[in-house]
């Protein structure tokens, strides 16, 4: 998914709670689902900032010398004003955005 583009709130709003738990009737349970997808566009926002990063080291082993970088500060703001992954995931679980099953119900369908 491009969370670049991402239509998430960047502050925080209040959000109706029987929207929130309407698909699976369980509060509980989509804060946990909506948990869980927040870690995983952390971890993808994460991985795809240091990525982009890398390609801006210096490998030195000197301390004396630290060079700052026009492109790898840039890149860092542009990171730190992207939605947080906690409203995007929200975000996705309102429009129907994120699959979700619960092993524990069986299909009665045969």
């Amino acid at each position: 998914m491009d969370y670049k583009n991402s239509e998430a709130p960047i502050t925080t709003i209040t959000y109706d709670k029987t929207k929130i738990e309407a698909p699976t009737n369980n509060i509980y349970e989509a804060i946990s689902i909506m948990a869980k997808r927040a870690n995983q566009i952390n971890e993808d926002i994460k991985k795809e900032l240091i990525d982009k990063l890398e390609e801006f080291a210096t490998h030195n082993d000197s301390l004396e010398e630290v060079f700052e970088n026009k492109e790898q500060i840039e890149v860092s703001r542009f990171y730190e004003k992207l939605p947080k992954p906690t409203a995007m995931a929200v975000k996705e679980w309102l429009d129907d955005g994120i699959y979700f099953r619960n092993p524990e119900e069986t299909d009665t369908k045969e």
